[in-house]
C-alpha cells in the first residue's frame, strides 16, 4: 500500500481512493493534520465511515454495550469481535481497521495475546489491534509487535478495568495521576505501538502527553490538542438513548428519526394505507382468470372427495 499525499484541508470529506497507511499517520502527526477515527461494528456503518473519509476505524469492544446490550465492555467474546471485525472489513477498504482485543484475550500471557491478535489479522482482515492500559499490557504489546502485528495502545480511562479506576470517570486529574498516564503512554511507544488512544483526561494532560510522544495520539475526552479524535458511531449519530459522556457531541438524532419512521409505518399498516398501489406487483388478467379457474377446480375436487 502506498502512502497518501498530504491533502489540503477542506470542508467536505476527502474522496480517498488509496488505503491509509501507518506511514501516512506518522506524516499526519508531523504535519499537524488532524486524524479522524470512528468506531464501526458492521458492514453498513463501515461503508458510512469510508464514504465520510475517515482515516481509522476502530471495531471497539464498546460493541458489547452499544450493539449487544451489555452494561459494560467486559462480556464480549473473541468470536463476537472477530465476526464484527470481518463485517467491517467487508465494508471498508481505505481506512485502517483496528480490532479491539476484548477483556480476557491478552492479559494472561504473551502467548495468549499473540494468538488472539493473530486471529484479528488472519480471520477478520484487520490491519492492527488495540489493547488497554500500561503495566503488563506493555509487555503484551511488545510481544504482539514482535510477532509482526501493529498495536495501538490505550491510556487514561480504560473501560475494561473501569471498576478498578473508580467507575467511568476522568483520569489524570492530579499531578501524580497525570504523570502515570503519560508514563504509560511513553512505555507503549517504547514497546513499538504505532499510536495510542487517550481517554477521559484533562485537556492540558492530553496536550502535554501529545507533545512528549513521537507517535500519534487519538483523543476521546482528552481535549483538542491530541493528534486526532475518536467517537463511538452510535453516540455521534444519536442512535442510543440515555445520557452520554461529557465529551460526546451528537451530530444527528437518528434514534429519534428511526422511532418516528417506524411509528409512521405502524400507523399506516393499521390504517390500511401501506402497502399502496405503487408497492404491489401485478398479474395479467388472463393469467389471474386461469389461476382462479384452476383453484376452483381443485377446490371442487377436494369437496367431492
Amino acid at each position: 500500500m502506498s502512502a497518501l499525499p498530504i491533502e489540503t484541508p477542506r470542508a467536505s470529506a476527502p474522496n480517498r481512493k488509496s488505503p491509509v497507511t501507518f506511514g501516512r499517520l506518522a506524516e499526519m502527526k508531523r504535519a499537524g493534520d488532524p486524524i479522524v477515527m470512528v468506531t464501526a461494528y458492521d458492514h453498513p456503518s463501515a461503508e458510512v465511515a469510508q464514504n465520510a473519509g475517515v482515516d481509522l476505524i476502530l471495531v471497539g469492544d464498546s460493541a458489547a454495550m452499544v450493539v449487544l446490550g451489555h452494561s459494560s465492555t467486559v462480556p464480549i467474546t473473541m468470536n463476537e469481535m472477530i465476526m464484527l471485525c470481518s463485517a467491517v472489513r467487508r465494508g471498508a477498504a481505505t481506512p485502517l481497521i483496528i480490532g479491539d482485543m476484548p477483556f480476557g484475550s491478552y492479559e494472561s500471557s504473551n502467548e495468549t495475546a499473540v494468538m488472539n491478535a493473530q486471529r484479528f489479522i488472519k480471520e477478520a482482515g484487520c490491519d492492527a489491534v488495540k489493547l488497554e492500559g500500561g503495566g503488563t499490557s506493555v509487555e503484551r504489546a511488545r510481544a504482539i509487535i514482535s510477532a509482526g502485528i501493529p498495536v495501538m495502545g490505550h491510556v487514561g480511562l480504560t473501560p475494561q478495568t473501569a471498576a478498578a479506576l473508580g467507575g467511568f470517570k476522568a483520569q489524570g486529574r492530579t499531578a501524580a495521576a497525570a504523570q502515570k498516564v503519560i508514563r504509560d503512554a511513553q512505555a507503549l511507544e517504547d514497546a513499538g505501538c504505532f499510536s495510542v488512544v487517550v481517554e477521559a483526561v484533562p485537556a492540558a494532560v492530553g496536550e502535554e502527553l501529545t507533545k512528549r510522544l513521537g507517535i500519534p495520539t487519538i483523543g476521546i475526552g482528552a481535549g483538542r490538542d491530541t493528534d486526532g479524535q475518536v467517537l463511538v458511531y452510535h453516540d455521534l449519530l444519536g442512535l442510543r438513548d440515555g445520557p452520554n459522556a461529557k465529551f460526546v457531541k451528537r451530530y444527528a438524532d437518528l434514534r429519534g428519526q428511526a422511532i418516528a419512521a417506524v411509528t409512521t409505518y405502524s400507523d399506516e399498516v393499521r390504517a390500511g394505507i401501506y402497502p399502496g398501489p405503487e408497492h404491489v406487483y401485478s398479474i395479467e388478467p388472463g393469467e389471474l382468470s386461469e389461476l382462479r379457474e384452476t383453484l376452483g377446480s381443485i377446490n371442487a375436487s377436494e369437496d367431492q372427495s
